[in-house]
């Protein structure tokens, strides 16, 4: 495993050099240290990366954005649903 400070080390041994290291901080656990291994060997860091959510789109709004496609299909998609979003505000 890749280890705490200047070697490698089991990850029971991170977890008792950690809770030395730090006694402040919150303890971890050896399903903490092998989730965080797991990722950095998955991805090469250990920094949060943030979710990829879809945006959930009704289909009035789909249906408004197809007509606007339509009548002028040169605009990006973008734009043209930036404009939409724009017109509700103004109509309200």
């Amino acid at each position: 495993m890749i280890g705490y400070g200047d070697r490698e080390r089991t990850q029971c041994e991170v977890v008792r050099l950690f809770r030395e290291t730090h006694p402040n901080l919150p303890p971890l656990n050896q399903g903490t240290i092998s989730k965080i291994e797991a990722q950095y060997r998955e991805m090469g860091h250990v920094r949060k990366v943030p979710s990829k959510r879809q945006a959930v789109v009704d289909d009035d709004k789909k249906l408004n954005l197809l007509l606007a496609l339509e009548e002028n299909p040169i605009t990006p998609a973008r734009q043209l649903a930036r404009d939409i979003k724009t017109q509700k505000k103004l109509r309200l």
